[in-house]
């Protein structure tokens, strides 16, 4: 048998203790990265890796091939705590505009949705939030995640604003998500 290697993995649910099992998204970004097999790798951003890691438990097996491309994206995205903090922010937002876009079933849930909004994760927990408040997973709603996270990216240290082919690209996801 043949060793394991970024080339050759392939992505699946949950947390491995080797490359042997498989790997998820943030543990196939690790190896990318040169560290330590581990789904918490130390050059990637855990606001990010927060929400890559719930988001890749959450989809089925398919949608789940087409992160290999966003294990290698996320490799350097660690960052200052102001840009982490925006980026949770930037979540925190997306969560709001998800759950804005489910039908409300009955009277009481936007009070209790009020509710959990007053409560912050911490910025390495927003990302499960986050993916907690996608309705149902679609093509629509993976192309709209997917664009998230390179929006993620796009905020950093250097300019804390999204560029506008970002902004037209999330704008795109959201309005086919709709």
């Amino acid at each position: 048998m043949s060793p394991v290697s970024y080339q050759t993995i392939k992505l699946s649910k949950g947390k491995h203790s080797g490359p042997e099992e498989g790997a998820c998204v943030m543990e196939l970004a690790s190896m990318l990265a040169g560290e330590p097999f581990t789904d918490h790798p130390a050059s990637v951003c855990p606001v990010i890796g927060s929400f890559l890691r719930s988001y890749n438990d959450s989809i089925d097996p398919e949608r789940r091939q087409g992160l290999y491309e966003y294990a290698s994206k996320v490799v350097g995205s660690r960052a200052s705590a102001r840009t982490q903090q925006a980026r949770a922010a930037r979540l925190a937002q997306w969560s709001e505009e998800m759950e804005r876009a489910r039908p409300t079933w009955f009277v009481l849930s936007s009070p209790l949705r009020a509710i959990g909004r007053l409560r912050r994760p911490p910025v390495d927990a927003v990302g499960t939030y986050a993916v907690h408040s996608i309705r149902k997973h679609t093509d629509r709603t993976h192309a709209a995640a997917l664009a998230l996270v390179d929006e993620l990216l796009a905020i950093s240290d250097r300019d804390e604003r999204v560029s506008a082919r970002v902004l037209a690209a999330r704008t795109r996801a959201l309005d086919a998500a709709a």
